[in-house]
């Protein structure tokens, strides 16, 4: 049993394993035993209140829930838990809620330790019987909220029955005072028995619990026990399962009927099995929809057939000589020698009722239900039931088990089919002559998948599978199963490193460790068993490119682990399988190269020119991975790949793409699978330096590559981003092998036919093909690339220019800024070279200004702010381009450009997105710290190490506002970083993300108020301000930002210093840029405006009369929102500032802006407003007629 977190949280499949012994078992006692000591005395306190009885419930159930997995901790205190509820529940004075308040507890209790062990610490004395009587028949069936009651009373009931005296001793003189009869203590327990069976909750279960014991008392046996089955057998023909109340009813009588039948005595039982076993196949359970009724009948079934047999043990049975696991490990040869046991030679004779037959046949068809529950219980069924057997009819039940293990049966026929086989070898009655048939149909088990449409069924058989296994392992001794060793252990592994499902290799791994731990056979054990433990096959990378390479390195395994790879996952359903199986080929290569180039790779080629889709990737890939392997081992021995693997295997791989094309299998949805296999294939063959050099197979490659580039729309969503990958990775193999005329040199023909071909591609309307052209001149080797350097670099530069302006094809701008840093690093740098071929003093302003351009593209669409993903990789490329130039030639890195560069970084590393801040951020420290080479002509370079010292590149988490802005905000101190700093944080400060705001704003109020007495620097902040405000005017994304930036530093009184001067220039300038976005029809941004006015209020002289006619002519407004919004922020502007109207007038004003109704018509409303502007003494607003056109 694996824990999968330890008490204080932390993950169980970490520190070693120290730690994993601690985990298995947490609790070392019930630490709580003195807080439920105090709850339960609290009872009588809390029962009367709704709130502290759910909470003294809610502390409970969480104190009893932490010993569900070690429930036997409670044991020791079962005992006075149970005297303290019962004293409450006895005593006279508790009323009714705190009775049942004391129930729910039990119940608890009960269902943390389990009702078989809990019912028997009940007081089962002759006194108990009346109390718990009375108790129950007080109680309401119907009440749902006291259930926990009468479950309760009813197993407690069941223990007061086994009093042993005849009841009829309790009921005394049954005539009551008036005379009629009483009704017996008998007839009154089997009354609330019978009740209870047909209702719908948990109750019913433990009346059955009562039937069992009660009916099989012998007084009740003799007078009640016929009347009873009667009403049973009534009950089950009367019902169907279609309806609710019949199922409950149904359920009811089953599950008392199987009880009984388990704890009652042969003898008794048996003259009525033939009668019970006719009425449940009347009634064909095996048929019904509820999974429940299904699992009771096999139970019951089962039931009838143990009765039908003698209870006896087999004497035919296999018997383990040792099963200590301890003395097993201890024995350095598995020699313990088994004594000899006496076995009978001539069995008992008795004659096996007919019906037991009747009762195989079911439970064989129960292995075959679809609901595991059924399936697991008709398992046990058969195994209790075989062992009772003669050993001739035993081995008959076992056949019929085996006929489950056919391929026309469904994956339900196979698991129950593994469940049974367990049960039969766990109780010795497989015996080892069987073994034989039975480990080949185990192996096929745990490898069983049967594809689903887009999915696959099979996981449960082949945990079943492994489970048999486990089952074996303990089961027999491991002389018997020495035969099999080699494919138990090799079928255990593969499930256990290769499986899909992770429940099934962490199966598999413990049975192979079980295996290791019993048999002692199995090759390697324990060092397989450390490497692929519970927790390492957790992970199914680690499985197939790490844990497999260790156990196939173990000559035992190698061949199994490869054959399994080609015949069940290279054309697994699961795509993601099929390349995992690919890769961990690749990895097992060196363990077997004589094996994969002389019979896997021709046992591929066919699989890869077959009809199966799945099959045929599969077999691409892998014939990729192979011989690219197989290249690699070569190098270590000086032999080429066609040393290694025959010309007819190399005709064959040459082949494939020829055959895929004739028969058009690039078209469709197959293309989505064959295009990036035949590209991975093109990659390999050439990294591995195949021959075919002039070969017209390459035309044929290359011709692939580009209509692969060029349909890349046609393709599915999901599909694209691997497909372009595996297009890059193959042009670029393939131009580094094939297309070089001389070492160095490209074949000047292709060279500019691909070039040529590649920058038309970046005019293309399809958005996918520019992406795909942008990323093949990227990858383009250094000598494709000379020559052609200018033609290159101003064809991505055009696309991102041109196509920034219209604000669409923003992944293919991303693509070809990427492209141009990857051009750039592979041509290199040369200060006086030439345009055509390296990166000189001549382009090298043309590549920053077209990454410094694209540092500002904001473009945004349904998906948002999709212009972050082309800075995200501007700021990448300047980092790559900025760290090569400075190495080689560091004199044409103009001061300028390393200026430009590092106030866009400052100003991304201020903005409001996490991702991209950090992104930002991290690179401007890198830049910064980074020595060799040192970027030249930093600004401010000493300012900034100290407000960055060396460790902040790997302390400071750009990622957490709190500890990014407060950083940031004192690049405001330095005059070249201030625009573009303060341009970031207006987005920042003036956004929606909460925390992002209140951590920005802080900051930026706190540089602000550390600047307040000195003149000169906050007058240079409010021109920053104002240039940022006159730049972006028109700018939505950052002026209503801005607006509300302003208006929190208004609020704040940042400017204060200000407004001791009559009309400062500060003030009349920001009034005159928020009188032209008056003008706009935003609402978002009037708003702000109307709330920019308001602030201004503050400053004195002519700008304040200018401010309010704004706000008094915004009264006006043709929006009516915009007009109540002006009043609603005028009326808080007047409570603010006192000073701004004569006192007489105040009252007034402030009523004529809170009452009138600002939404009416414009002529209501401009009576208002001009009346409020002879107060104010301000001059009344004068219509403007607009002259006709």
């Amino acid at each position: 049993m694996a824990l999968s977190e330890m008490e204080d949280g932390r993950p169980g499949g970490e520190g070693g394993e120290s730690d994993v012994i601690v985990q298995a078992c947490v609790l070392g006692g019930f630490s709580e035993s003195a807080e439920t000591r105090g709850l339960i005395s609290t009872l009588v306190e809390v029962h009367a209140d709704t709130v502290t009885t759910e909470s003294a419930i809610q502390r409970f159930l969480v104190i009893m829930n932490r010993y569900q997995e070690q429930p036997h901790l409670l044991d020791p205190h079962l005992e006075w838990m149970l005297n303290m509820i019962l004293e409450l529940i006895r005593s006279e004075k508790s009323p009714p809620s705190l009775v049942h308040l004391s129930f729910k507890f039990l119940y608890t209790i009960c269902k943390v330790r389990g009702y078989k062990i809990f019912m028997q610490l009940f007081p089962h004395e002759v006194a108990d019987v009346q109390p718990v009587l009375d108790l129950l028949s007080r109680q309401d069936p119907k009440d749902t909220e006291t259930w926990e009651t009468r479950y309760m009373l009813l197993l407690w009931l069941s223990m007061t029955c086994l009093i042993p005296f005849d009841l009829s001793r309790l009921d005394g003189h049954l005539e009551s005072d008036s005379g009629k009869a009483r009704e017996s203590t008998m007839d009154r327990i089997l009354a609330f028995a019978k009740s209870y069976l047909v209702v719908s909750d948990s109750p019913r279960d433990a009346a059955s619990v009562l039937v069992s014991k009660f009916m099989t008392r012998p007084d009740v046996k003799q007078k009640r026990f016929k009347d009873f089955l009667d009403w049973s057998l009534t009950t089950i023909s009367k019902t169907n399962d279609h309806s609710v109340t019949d199922i409950m009813v149904l359920d009811g009588a089953l599950q008392s009927l199987a009880k009984l039948f388990k704890h009652g005595k042969r003898d008794d039982l048996l003259p009525y099995a033939p009668t019970v076993l006719q009425c449940l196949e009347q009634k064909h359970l095996s048929e019904s929809s509820q999974a429940m009724l299904r699992k009771l009948a096999v139970k019951l079934i089962q039931r009838l057939g143990l009765t039908f047999l003698k209870p006896r043990l087999a004497t035919w049975r296999y018997q383990r000589g040792n099963r200590s696991l301890a003395a097993n490990l201890s024995m350095s040869q598995s020699t313990a020698a088994t004594a000899e046991m006496e076995t009978q030679e001539k069995e008992e004779d008795y004659d096996i009722p007919e019906e037991v037959e009747t009762v195989v046949e079911h439970l064989l068809v129960g292995l075959k239900d679809k609901e595991t529950i059924v399936r697991w219980s008709a398992a046990k069924g058969i195994g209790r039931l075989t062992g009772r057997l003669p050993k001739e009819l035993a081995d008959e039940v076992v056949g019929s088990v085996l006929d489950c293990f056919s391929f026309q049966e469904t994956d339900n026929a196979w698991h129950g089919g593994c469940l049974a086989l367990a049960e039969l070898g766990r109780r010795g009655l497989l015996l080892p002559s069987r073994l034989t048939d039975v480990v080949p149909l185990i192996i096929k088990s745990l490898t069983y998948e049967e594809k689903r449409g887009a999915c696959s069924v099979g996981s449960n058989v082949r945990d079943a599978a492994c489970y048999v296994c486990w089952s074996f392992a303990r089961a027999y001794e491991p002389k018997e199963l020495e035969p099999f060793v080699t494919q138990i252990a090799n079928a255990l592994l593969i499930t256990a490193v290769f499986d899909r499902n992770v429940n099934c290799r962490r199966a598999a791994s413990a049975a192979f460790q079980e295996n290791v731990g019993r048999q002692g056979t199995f090759p390697h054990g324990i060092d397989i068993v450390t490497a692929a433990d519970y927790y390492a096959v957790g992970n199914l990378n680690n499985c197939y490119l790490t844990i497999s390479v260790y156990i196939a390195s173990f000559p035992e395994y190698t061949k199994a682990m490869i054959d399994h790879l080609i015949a069940m996952k290279i054309n697994h359903w699961d795509g993601v399988i099929r390349e995992l199986a690919t890769k961990a080929l690749h990895n097992l290569t060196p363990q077997a190269p004589d094996y994969m180039a002389t019979t896997v790779l021709p046992q591929l080629l066919p699989i890869a020119m077959g009809i199966d889709l799945h099959g045929r990737h599969g077999a691409i890939l892998a014939c990729a991975e192979i011989t690219h392997a197989l290249y690699k081992l070569g190098l270590q021995t000086n032999r080429t790949v066609v040393d290694m693997i025959s010309s007819e295997c190399v005709d064959a791989l040459k082949d494939i793409h020829q055959k895929l094309q004739d028969r058009k299998q690039y078209r469709g949805f197959g293309g989505e699978l064959m295009r990036p296999a035949m590209c991975c294939l093109i990659e390999k063959l050439s990294l591995s330096k195949m021959p075919f050099k002039k070969d017209p197979v390459i035309t044929g490659w290359q011709w692939l590559i580009d209509d692969t580039i060029k349909s890349l729309h046609l393709f599915s969503s999901g599909a694209k981003d691997s497909i372009m990958a595996a297009v890059v990775s193959a042009l670029s193999a393939l131009c580094e092998e094939y297309y070089q005329a001389q070492p160095g040199q490209a074949d000047s023909e292709i060279q500019t036919v691909l070039v040529s071909q590649y920058t038309e591609g970046l005019k293309s309307p399809q958005i996918l093909t520019r992406c795909g052209s942008a990323l093949a001149l990227g990858c383009l080797p250094r000598f494709m690339i000379h020559g052609q350097l200018k033609q290159i670099l101003e064809g991505l530069q055009q696309m991102c220019i041109v196509s920034q302006k219209q604000g669409s094809f923003t992944e293919a701008r991303r693509d070809a800024v990427r492209a141009i840093a990857q051009v750039c690093m592979k041509a290199g740098v040369c200060a006086s070279g030439s345009t055509d071929s390296a990166l000189c003093s001549e382009n090298v302003a043309e590549v920053y200004d077209a990454l410094l351009n694209s540092m500002n593209d904001y473009t945004t669409d349904s998906r948002g702010d999709v212009g972050a993903w082309v800075r995200e990789a501007a700021m990448t490329s300047l980092m790559d381009v900025t760290i090569l130039v400075a190495s080689s030639a560091p004199e044409i890195l103009l001061p300028d450009l390393v200026k430009s560069m590092m106030c866009c970084l400052a100003q991304q590393a201020a903005e409001k997105i996490d991702r991209y801040r950090a992104h930002a951020g991290n690179i401007f420290l890198h830049l910064l710290h980074v020595t060799e080479p040192a970027v030249p002509h930093i600004p401010h370079r000493e300012a900034l190490l100290t407000i960055f010292p060396v460790e902040a590149t790997t302390s400071l988490n750009w990622n957490a506002p709190s500890q990014a802005f407060q950083h940031i905000t004192q690049l405001l101190g330095l005059p070249q970083y201030q625009y573009h700093t303060l341009l970031g944080l207006t987005v920042s400060v003036g956004g929606i993300t909460e925390s992002t705001v209140h951590f920005s704003s802080q900051s930026l109020f706190d540089y602000l108020k550390r600047i307040q007495e000195d003149i000169a620097a906050l007058s240079q902040f409010g021109d920053t301000l104002l240039s940022i405000f006159r730049d972006n005017l028109r700018n939505d994304r950052v002026s209503i930002p801005f607006l509300k930036m302003l208006n929190q530093m208004l609020a704040n009184s940042c400017f204060e210093i200000f407004t001791t001067q009559e009309n400062h220039q500060f003030c009349v300038d920001l009034l005159t840029l928020c009188k032209e976005i008056k003008k706009s029809k935003n609402i978002s941004k009037l708003r702000a405006c109307v709330s920019v006015f308001c602030g201004l209020i503050q400053f004195q002289g002519e700008v304040r009369k200018k401010v309010l006619s704004q706000l008094l002519m915004l009264l006006c407004h043709s929006f009516p929102v915009i007009r109540k919004t002006t009043a609603s922020q005028m009326y808080e502007m007047l409570l603010t500032y006192d000073d701004v109207i004569d006192p007489e007038f105040l009252d007034d004003v402030m009523t004529l802006l809170s009452d009138a109704n600002w939404e009416s018509d414009l002529a209501t409303v401009r009576t208002h407003r001009n009346q409020l502007c002879d107060w104010l003494g301000v001059p009344r607003p004068q219509m403007v007629t607009k002259s006709p056109a």
